[in-house]
């Protein structure tokens, strides 16, 4: 195994390739006249361990390891990737690609050019040197600290999980960067019983960071957050339905934004015209006191990497600005067609697939009202902090998510705890319709992770607290 801290050599031995083994393999993919290719080098290794029942008793591997070509060629596209990262299996898929992705391009070699990035997940104690003995202690002891916070616990399922990547990239415009790296996820359902009457929740937390990630302090969060969230539902009620004023609470709030909103700035749904917002970059489409950013540069954050999967450096991007659309979230591909820089959004869930535009950790900044005023400012609606499951629209913007935790807002004053609430309304609308934004701006720590074109991405997200005046809240 390769020394992970040995830079650019070590990363080239961890995958036996030289640098002239790339600017060959990349030769080949262009030999049909394509524009522009690229090389991406994978091995993740997931390792998984969980309890139930009050002892730990599952574990899971697996590992990927291979390397995808693409090749540009005008607006077509060729991918192949193969699992054995020998010469001759790469010629073979840097030709199927080429094949795919032919024109008339005559594309001269280029210099090889290292790029160095920001480490924002520095690792010294590495997942790969941690075995399951040093975990299952802190799965014990979050087993055993929910059990204690609540008698009416009768269930607690509990897992860690953790991933190491190595990333090797290379493309056709001499760009060279490798990285390194890591994830963690540590995650808790707890189940009550009192009578007859049966509740669950969950809570999870998830970071880009080495073996420190798992404290004392972490399970001590997570087991109490859980335990007072399933707790609160059994004095939970089912409210009126009907249009109201909506309180997003800071934090978890944001998938809101992240899916209702999110996702229609992505530069591939507005390059199709299949967004809300194709025809609307450069206008006003919400209050000028909010900004919206997605950020991939926020140290040890689940969505933050130190660039993104076609090599581009990651920033902080302002997608609306002054309430102004200010930028959509590129990849290289919609980057070309409007002209623009990529924003470093080009992402993909392995080397197995193409890099499309992905959001990172999107967020909303702050305001500059507080919480409680917000709140004080609704005479009937409701508030609402944490999510579950939704259904998006992405064209047209409608939403449904299911409201697993809220209050009910009565002159001014959160009274009674809700649940089984879902909220209905549109992205764009909502984000226009938002008149009062908090200054207690949370980024979510959840395990959160993002479905798009049958693929999978650890993102994050987060929210001040917001007044929606208007959204349909589906009750009795």
């Amino acid at each position: 195994m390769a020394d992970k801290s040995a830079g650019l050599p070590g990363m080239l031995t961890h995958f036996g390739v030289t640098r002239n083994d790339l600017q060959k393999v990349i030769a080949v993919a262009l030999e049909k006249g394509g524009d522009y290719a690229d090389l991406y080098f994978e091995h993740t290794l997931d390792n998984g361990v969980g309890l139930q029942d009050g002892e730990v008793n599952r574990a899971s591997s697996d590992i990927q390891y291979g390397v995808g070509i693409r090749v540009v060629a005008g607006d077509q596209t060729g991918y192949a990737y193969v699992e054995n990262v020998s010469m001759d299996e790469m010629l073979k898929a840097a030709r199927t690609a080429s094949r795919i992705a032919s024109g008339s391009a005559k594309t001269p070699p280029v210099k090889v050019d290292e790029m160095e990035f920001r480490n924002r997940y520095p690792v010294v104690n590495s997942w790969e040197e941690v075995n399951i003995q040093a975990k299952m202690p802190y799965l014990q002891k979050l087993n055993d600290r929910v059990f204690e916070l609540d008698p009416r616990v009768t269930k607690v399922n509990a897992s860690i999980y953790d991933t190491t990547s190595y990333i090797l990239y290379y493309n056709s415009e001499g760009t060279l960067c490798h990285d390194y790296r890591p994830m963690a996820i540590v995650a808790c359902t707890c189940i009550m019983q009192a009578g007859d009457r049966i509740e669950n929740n969950y809570s999870s937390r998830a970071s880009r960071r080495d073996f420190s990630f798992l404290a004392d302090a972490l399970i001590e969060e997570i087991a109490q957050e859980v335990v007072k969230n399933t707790a609160i539902l059994f004095e939970a009620i089912k409210p009126k339905g009907g249009e109201m004023p909506v309180v997003m609470a800071a934090g978890s709030s944001g998938i809101l934004l992240h899916e209702a909103i999110g996702h229609a700035f992505e530069a591939d749904f507005n390059r199709k015209n299949i967004s809300i917002f194709s025809d609307k970059l450069n206008r006003k489409i919400c209050d000028e006191r909010i900004n919206v950013v997605d950020d991939g540069t926020i140290a040890g954050d689940r969505g933050s990497i130190n660039f993104d999967d076609e090599g581009v450096e990651s920033q902080k991007t302002y997608i609306v600005k002054d309430g102004v659309l200010n930028s959509y979230l590129h990849d290289r591909i919609s980057a070309r067609h409007y002209g623009v820089a990529p924003t470093g959004n080009g992402r993909r869930e392995s080397f197995k697939r193409m890099p499309i535009p992905r959001m990172r950790v999107t967020y909303m900044e702050n305001g500059d009202r507080s919480e409680a005023d917000i709140i004080a400012g609704v005479k009937q609606g409701v508030y609402v902090n944490r999510f579950s499951n939704g259904q998006v629209n992405i064209g047209a913007g409608d939403f449904t998510f299911f409201v697993k935790n809220g209050y009910l807002i009565e002159n001014g004053r959160l009274t009674q705890p809700v649940k089984d609430v879902n909220i209905i309304g549109n992205g764009p609308k909502a984000l226009a319709d938002i008149t009062m934004v908090g200054d207690n701006l949370k980024i979510e720590s959840g395990a959160w992770t993002c479905g798009k074109d049958g693929q999978s991405a650890p993102v994050g997200q987060g929210l001040p607290s917001v007044l929606v005046k208007q959204l349909t809240v589906g009750g009795d």
